[in-house]
């Protein structure tokens, strides 16, 4: 009677090889691991939809709606298998975890090499989340061999142990993850961790439950799946720098992963130099000098021994500034450090930046531009920085990525230049790169209305650049047609708008002259939208 206690199921069945305690605690283990592998497969989609497709909102809502429409379906598709809950649940995690596994490499594969992964996102959604959904039906007939609670008491125990391993896949990619491992090299771990634990339990604590055949097939299936990610894991490297040859070309020199973006520089031996951040092309020696002298130069026409750039850490908006001698002070706020170390260290891109951060007028803070300017402005408050006092800026300079990047919106928005008030002197200017007139009108004339909404006057103008990609043209140039770049700007005053031209003592400029400006502003005003409405925090407003 006691060996019967303590050895067969609570409902009948074959012997288990565990106490019922024990047995259920392996369980609610495997429970937890499997559910902080199912969410790390779903960030990591929702992670690279974004990187790849752009659109961070859309692209999280589409990944994530989709996901638990199909874990429905797959919560349905279960009660098919409950009759061998075991065997079925040992190939749906063995499914899982190649699936999950390998959707990154998949995904990125399809970007680089068929230029489209948006099918691939929602493809992999949908059999991740039927996979993912089907878990806890099988699992729930699992545990029951083991559980002698009733039917809530068991579904609340499967629940806790599932939203408690969420939580840990969730912390776990960001933080340990992505920053260690990357993205290939983690989703592959996660797939090869998801197969041993699955595998694991049903090979050995329901292994009496299984038939040879059962055992020989899980056994097999689940080889096969872990030498499949551990061969991937070891030709990451080198799908990596093949990868990044498809894209840039075979003159990658940097390619490194910041604690921000990756950063790949391609060029400046044998060729321009180009700066990529998150694969978006950000920097072209072949025109670049034609975006920032016309971001820079204009709002230089007036004081401007204080400048403030926001964003910059390439040094490039920092090189036009120190053409003006009476420049005393050059404070650059850059949110990643990786950037402004390669902009000191590498020969090519110190070039081209003049050596600006060897000069000692610089001074480089590593922050987000957000979170300074709060902090500049509450300095202020206290009689430092900002207010109009004599330790204002003369010039504000946000040379920001695209506000059309959903990440960046909140550094567009009503809020931001409200702050941006608080730290120009009287009479101080700010120019903002606003995104293509052209391409992006609404875009463009949301930042307009945006700033006027601030008290800020605007003055809005634009300039054009070789045919190049650089800026705001798309991620990458398709197909080996160049993107005609155009770039919209706005120079704007508190309470009034600035006059648009050069400073007497403007030097010698490689593109740059009075009559493109007055030129480019009449031609953007072919392009005005009338009657948009300011972007905040609460409301952002970007888009094409």
């Amino acid at each position: 009677m006691i060996e019967q206690s303590v050895s067969s199921p609570p409902r009948g069945g074959a012997r288990l090889p565990v106490r019922a305690d024990a047995g259920r605690f392996l369980i609610l283990t495997v429970v937890f691991i499997c559910a902080a592998c199912g969410l790390v497969y779903e960030l990591e989609l929702v992670a690279l939809a974004s990187y790849l497709i752009g659109d961070s909102v859309t692209q999280a809502s589409v990944v994530l709606s989709v996901m638990v429409f199909a874990m429905g379906v797959g919560s349905l598709l279960a009660k098919r298998l409950r009759c061998r809950a075991a065997f079925g649940f040992g190939l749906l995690e063995a499914a899982l975890a190649l699936l999950g596994g390998s959707s990154a490499l998949v995904l990125y594969a399809s970007f680089i090499w068929l230029g489209e992964s948006r099918y691939a996102v929602v493809g992999f959604s949908v059999a991740i989340g039927i996979l993912i959904g089907a878990e806890i039906p099988l699992l729930m007939a699992l545990i029951q061999r083991f559980s002698r609670q009733d039917a809530e008491g068991t579904v609340a125990d499967l629940f806790a142990a599932d939203y408690v391993g969420a939580l840990v896949g969730g912390l776990a990619f960001p933080f340990l993850l992505l920053p260690w491992l990357g993205q290939l090299t983690s989703a592959l771990l996660t797939g090869a961790v998801n197969a041993v634990a699955g595998g694991g339990l049903v090979l050995w604590l329901f292994r009496r439950d299984l038939t040879p055949r059962s055992r020989w097939v899980l056994v097999t299936v689940n080889v096969l799946v872990l030498a499949l990610l551990a061969t991937a894991a070891a030709l990451v490297d080198d799908f990596e720098r093949a990868a990044r040859r498809a894209v840039y070309g075979d003159q990658v020199r940097v390619a490194l992963h910041t604690g921000v973006q990756e950063v790949v520089i391609t060029g400046g031996r044998s060729g321009p130099l180009e700066l990529y951040l998150d694969g978006r092309l950000r920097v072209s020696a072949r025109d670049e000098f034609r975006y920032h002298e016309a971001l820079v130069h204009p709002a230089m026409r007036g004081p401007h021994a204080r400048v403030l750039i926001l964003g910059g850490g390439d040094g490039l908006a920092a090189r036009e500034v120190l053409r003006y001698g009476d420049v005393r002070e050059v404070t650059v706020v850059e949110l990643d450090p990786g950037v402004v170390r390669l902009a000191r260290t590498d020969p090519a891109l110190r070039e081209l930046n003049g050596g600006v951060y060897g000069d000692g007028r610089v001074k480089a803070v590593y922050a987000d531009a957000f979170t300074w300017l709060r902090g500049a402005r509450d300095a202020g408050d206290a009689g430092g920085v900002g207010g109009g006092g004599s330790g204002a800026y003369d010039v504000v300079i946000s040379d920001l990525p695209n506000p059309g990047v959903t990440a960046s919106t909140k550094l567009y928005s009503e809020e931001f230049y409200g702050l941006a008030t608080r730290v120009l002197a009287d009479g101080g200017r700010l120019a903002v790169h606003a995104g293509s007139p052209a391409t992006q009108r609404r875009t463009y004339w949301t930042v307009d209305a945006t700033l006027r909404a601030a008290g800020f006057g605007t003055t809005p103008y634009h300039a054009t650049g070789w045919p190049s990609g650089f800026a705001a043209g798309p991620d990458r140039v398709k197909d080996g047609t160049p993107a005609v770049s155009d770039w919209g700007f706005e120079l704007a005053g508190v309470g009034a708008s600035p006059r648009l031209g050069l400073a007497r003592d403007v030097p010698r400029l490689r593109s740059l002259e009075g009559a493109m400006l007055v030129a480019g502003a009449r031609g953007v005003e072919r392009t005005r939208v009338r009657g948009l409405p300011p972007s905040t925090l609460v409301h952002p407003r970007y888009g094409g």
